[in-house]
C-alpha cells in the first residue's frame, strides 16, 4: 500500500529529508542518491502509486504538481533548464510506489535519456 512506502514515511514524519518545499496538497526533498547537481523529488501528500493510478478528481493536483516543480526549479536557481521526469511502473524504473516528479537539472542533460 502507497502510505507504507518511504514516502509515506517521510510525509508523516518517521524519516527525515532534506525539505525544500511543502504546502497541503505536496512536499519536495533532496533525492539522497540524485542523478545531476540539482535532483528534488516532488510527491503529493495523497497517496498515489502510479501516475497511472491517478483519477479524474486527481486533475488539480496533477497540475499542482506541475505548477509547483516550475516554483521550486526557479526557487533552487535553476530558472528555465531543468527535466521533469515521472516513471511510471517497475519496467519504466519506479522503483518508490508513491507518485513522485524528479526534477532534475544543474547539468546538460542529453537526450534520449536513460
Amino acid at each position: 500500500m502507497s502510505e507504507d512506502t518511504i514516502f509515506g514515511k517521510i510525509i508523516r514524519g518517521e524519516l527525515p529529508a532534506t525539505v525544500v518545499y511543502e504546502d497541503d496538497l505536496c512536499m519536495a526533498f533532496r533525492d539522497l542518491y540524485p542523478a545531476a547537481p540539482m535532483h528534488i523529488l516532488l510527491i503529493p501528500r495523497k497517496p498515489i502509486p502510479r501516475l497511472c493510478d491517478s483519477a479524474p478528481e486527481d486533475q488539480a493536483l496533477l497540475g499542482h504538481l506541475m505548477l509547483t516543480a516550475s516554483k521550486i526549479a526557479a526557487q533552487e536557481g535553476l530558472g528555465d533548464k531543468y527535466r521533469l521526469v515521472v516513471n511510471n511502473g517497475e519496467g519504466a524504473g519506479q522503483t518508490v510506489f508513491h507518485l513522485h516528479l524528479h526534477i532534475i537539472g544543474g547539468r546538460s542533460l542529453s537526450w534520449p535519456p536513460g
